[in-house]
């Protein structure tokens, strides 16, 4: 019998028995072989889940999206001429590194990017110390005293930033000191995250001259900004994480510390695991 005449037949018997039609009935779509998603893959039809990478240990680290890595609401401004040009030099001496601070300082003293910091300050606060440093310290922004003398890290956060690098045996003038902002905002506020983007070029214009081994970020703000991250710096300390050819360690502004007594036995134990990554044990 044909596969016809059979249909046939089976359509009278339905008919005879009062059933006049068949309901329809929408069968799901079968899987796609695994040949065939690899294919669809490489054509971009068929785009592979977002896998987070293994780490060393064999379980997979979390990962962040671009808008938890940056603020949505900052935009990057066009870079500067001046900066553009500096970071596509190569700086081998001090000399030319500092030659390099002093010209990028003279971009930012001009920069009114950030209009209510630009007619609040005092002057700008670009960064001190040794332009050939292995070590880096990058504070939040200028505060009073040092909107004042244009100096980062003055006054009593200072004085206790001074007391710290003489008890692992540097001293200041080897480091160099910069903040994520060089204008002071209004009541010393953390900075807003489009006055950020609006100084990041300053920022990695000053550690591609200096080209530090190390960094130190002080307090949650400093660590935020320029790791991109979102954790505070309660999380981030006890480790050492990586900003370019720059190994990071973040631990408590000294502003803290004048106000939280107890956390001064934390930034020790950062300073003591900092400085035995140099090969210095502070006991």
């Amino acid at each position: 019998m044909t596969d016809s005449r059979a249909l046939r037949q089976f359509l009278k018997m339905m008919t005879a028995s009062g059933i006049s039609h068949l309901p329809t009935v929408t069968l799901p779509k079968p899987a796609a072989a695994p040949g065939r998603q690899l294919a669809n893959r490489l054509k971009g039809t068929d785009p592979a889940p977002r896998q987070a990478p293994v780490n060393k240990s064999g379980s997979r680290t979390r990962l962040m999206s671009p808008d938890r890595l940056a603020p949505s609401s900052a935009k990057q401004p066009e870079i500067m001429e001046t900066t553009h040009a500096l970071l596509k030099q190569t700086f081998h001496t001090a000399e030319q590194k500092a030659e390099g601070l002093s010209t990028l300082a003279e971009a930012v003293t001009a920069c009114r990017r950030c209009t209510e910091l630009a007619d609040t300050r005092r002057q700008t606060v670009f960064g001190v110390g040794n332009a050939d440093a292995e070590i880096m310290f990058i504070g939040e922004a200028p505060g009073a005293d040092e909107d004042r003398q244009g100096e980062p890290f003055v006054g009593a956060a200072g004085i206790l930033m001074d007391k710290i690098i003489a008890a692992c045996g540097l001293k200041r003038e080897e480091i160099y000191i910069c903040n994520i902002l060089r204008c002071r905002p209004p009541g010393n506020r953390n900075p807003h995250p489009q006055e950020a983007a609006n100084c990041r070029e300053f920022l990695e214009g000053q550690i591609r001259i200096v080209a530090p081994k190390f960094i130190i970020c002080w307090g949650t703000v400093a660590a935020q900004n320029l790791l991109r991250e979102t954790r505070p710096v309660g999380r981030l300390r006890g480790q050492f994480l990586q900003h370019g050819d720059a190994k990071v360690m973040c631990t408590y502004h000294p502003s803290y510390l004048l106000r939280n007594e107890s956390a001064k036995k934390l930034v020790w134990e950062d300073m003591k695991f900092f400085m035995k990554k140099l090969g210095v044990d502070l006991g």
